[in-house]
């Protein structure tokens, strides 16, 4: 029989050990710890408080953990000596049946990261979604986590036993995140389509308005008229695919909610794409239940968001907040094809654009849902955050202008060095972005055009990127780094010049918004995590006409994304479907609340 809260919740503290037994590899304590914790409402607060257990361990508990894991493809498993859990796990990822050329690999592999590390590798190999890791994916892994740091590995290695348990934990209770499996399923499905050059490589990017581009578009499309149950779906005039699920009434406002559908190049398949997916998964749910909500649903699979392929963004949330500027249309790309040239071959009408632009009137406002892109939620465990405002960014590129001498020759007092100059304006950067909080600022570029080993740099060019959850702070912070930097030339006798390139104003959530995504975080058990976001979103435009808040999933792989390791579990994206459809609810018992 399956395991049940109720059963944990009214258990001594003998039994509750003894039914969560195997949960954890040898390690019994973890479960005796979180007794105290009890009741748990959910099946994900049992899940986090399991989690705090460990995390509020001592360092030599924590490696008493990582090193009660048997080694992968190691002797306990050659001698059958592995536990149930593990036997089965590392059986459904293959490793029983490894060539002898991957079994050797592992065998050294294992030599070399235990010489390393002094611990066993620990990898959840039935993977993001329970059906195990193949064996080329986990030699893979194996070989780019050698290159951690041994502190950062270390919790990598309990990130992964914490995921183990979970998917122990779902055995046990009988359940499996069937919305997460379907959303994971279809991101699957929708990176299939790459354009040429990457397709090829096994890399996925999907440029504005290519063939793989509308390919995504019909696919979407398709899922959303056939699978879902929307009532109306089209594509409109930017490519922008639009499916609606009417009200319960005539004349209702709408929610409106999505995400983008393109790519960076060698990406990711989740940044953008599971905004879209994970709304329609709930659209899905109330049509199969033959529910109606009071408001409609607007599920918009945005066209471009990341610029790639012509030098504009938010080509597809723009056209919606009246935004579009025509003049992009006779932008080229680097094959000299004009925007307008490509939207009339895919099919679409240029003159139609300006159609696009919403009537605010008749909405109640924008949610997004997205991958976080960064590692914070990753680091302290949660699955979800919310999200208190984007952040606005200031760009600029400049120059420093000193001498170009000779290395040798060159005194140090004598020295107008360009380079070293621009290495104390990155270092103050970083100190006045550490002082404040929800404050960033980066020096991504540095050149030194000409440079050579023994010439002390005249030129150096750099680039700068100050973001904020206000305004007001990123601009005192760009005030101040260009004082200093000022301040810098003036002292080394050097010059320079900057250049604004970029100003986008932060967008902070609508706080009846948050609150809902904070309640509905909470209604699964969970606790609310709220944190800005770094990055740029659909939901900025959107900004723009209504009242818009984002909800967070986390990534694993330390949060990366623009990257072929941006990752999600099916668990984690089963959560965010469930707030969702908490958020639809709670505001369809409001009426029309806005």
């Amino acid at each position: 029989m399956p395991l049940t809260l109720e059963q944990l919740n009214r258990a001594p503290r003998a039994e509750f050990v003894r039914l969560l037994d195997g949960t954890y590899e040898h390690s019994a304590w973890i479960a005796e710890r979180a007794w105290q914790a009890r009741p748990f409402a959910t099946l994900a607060a049992l899940k986090l408080a399991l989690v705090e257990v460990v995390r509020s361990a001592g360092t030599d508990e924590q490696l008493a953990l990582i090193r009660a894991h048997p080694q992968l493809a190691g002797k306990a498993m050659v001698s059958n000596a592995l536990t149930t859990e593990s036997s089965g796990e590392q059986s459904k990822a293959g490793l029983s049946q490894c060539t002898p050329a991957q079994f050797d690999a592992l065998q050294r592999l294992n030599a070399q990261y235990n010489e390393k590390f002094g611990f066993p590798f620990v990898l959840a190999v039935r993977g993001p979604r329970r059906e195990g890791l193949s064996r080329g994916e986990i030699i893979a892994t194996f070989e780019r986590r050698l290159e951690n740091h041994p502190q950062f590995e270390r919790e990598e290695c309990l990130r992964a036993i914490h995921r183990i348990a979970e998917i122990r934990l779902e055995d046990s209770f009988g359940q499996k995140p069937e919305a997460g499996d379907l959303v994971w399923d279809w991101a699957e499905e929708l990176a299939r389509h790459s354009d040429p050059g990457f397709l090829e490589k096994g890399q996925l990017t999907v440029t504005y308005l290519s063939a793989a581009h509308r390919a995504c578009a019909a696919q979407i499309a398709l899922w959303m008229r056939e699978d879902c149950g929307f009532d109306s779906v089209r594509i409109d005039a930017v490519g922008n695919v639009v499916g609606r699920y009417d009200a319960a009434g005539s004349d209702a406002k709408f929610l409106m909610t999505g995400s983008h559908y393109d790519t960076v190049r060698n990406a990711g398949r989740y940044d953008g794409r599971l905004g879209i997916l994970v709304p329609m998964a709930c659209v899905r749910e109330l049509h199969r239940a033959a529910r109606r909500l009071a408001f409609g649903i607007e599920v918009i699979a945005f066209a471009e968001e990341e610029g790639q392929r012509y030098k504009a963004a938010f080509l597809g949330s723009g056209a919606l907040t009246g935004s579009f500027d025509p003049r992009w249309l006779d932008q080229a790309d680097k094959d000299g094809v004009t925007m307008r040239e490509a939207m009339r071959a895919a099919g679409l009408d240029e003159g139609e654009i300006a159609s696009l632009a919403r009537d605010r009137s008749r909405y109640l406002g924008f949610v997004e849902i997205h991958i976080e892109q960064g590692p914070v939620l990753n680091g302290i465990g949660l699955p979800l955050g919310v999200v208190t405002s984007i952040n606005g960014g200031v760009r600029c590129v400049g120059e420093i202008i000193g001498q170009a001498s000779h290395a040798g020759t060159t005194p140090m007092d004598r020295r107008r060095d360009a380079a070293a100059a621009a290495a104390e304006l990155v270092l103050y950067a970083e100190r006045r972005a550490r002082a404040a909080p929800d404050l960033v600022a980066t020096v991504g570029m540095l050149e030194v055009p000409g440079g050579s080993v023994n010439v002390v740099p005249g030129r150096c060019a750099f680039s700068l990127d100050v973001r904020s959850t206000t305004d007001a702070v990123r601009d005192a912070a760009v005030a101040d780094v260009l004082a200093e930097l000022a301040a810098i030339c003036e002292r080394r006798g050097v010059a320079f010049r900057v250049e604004e390139t970029m100003r986008q104003p932060a967008a902070p959530s609508a706080a009846q918004w948050q609150r809902r995504w904070e309640r509905a975080v909470a209604s699964l058990g969970l606790p609310v995590f709220r944190l800005a976001s770094g990055a740029g979103h659909d939901a900025m435009k959107l900004h723009e006409i209504l009242p818009q808040a984002m909800l967070f999933v986390r990534g694993e792989n330390a949060g990366i994304s623009h990257n072929p390791l941006e990752s999600s579990t099916s668990n984690d994206i089963d959560l965010a479907v469930r707030a969702t459809m908490h958020l639809l609810d709670e505001l369809a018992g409001e009426g029309d609340a806005e």
